[in-house]
């Protein structure tokens, strides 16, 4: 499936906030109760992501939603 430009600056975004508290995809989706292959697929820009699943990673992340976003 293609990368849709805007799904990719979220996903390159979500990826640099689980790297920088040093979480793999693997323990990430699995503190988010999201399917890792699905979360990888986010930070791919290969999903379009439903709200409930924006909070769930924001709540892992300890952010609010409106830093998930890129500027």
């Amino acid at each position: 499936m293609p990368s849709h430009p805007q799904l990719l600056l979220i996903g390159q975004r979500l990826r640099a906030l689980r790297e920088a508290r040093g979480m793999s995809q693997e323990v990430f989706a699995l503190e988010a109760g999201i399917a890792r292959s699905y979360y990888g697929g986010i930070e791919r820009g290969q999903r379009n992501l439903a709200a409930l699943n924006l909070f769930r990673i924001a709540s892992t992340l300890g952010v609010e939603m409106g830093e998930l976003f890129p500027p």
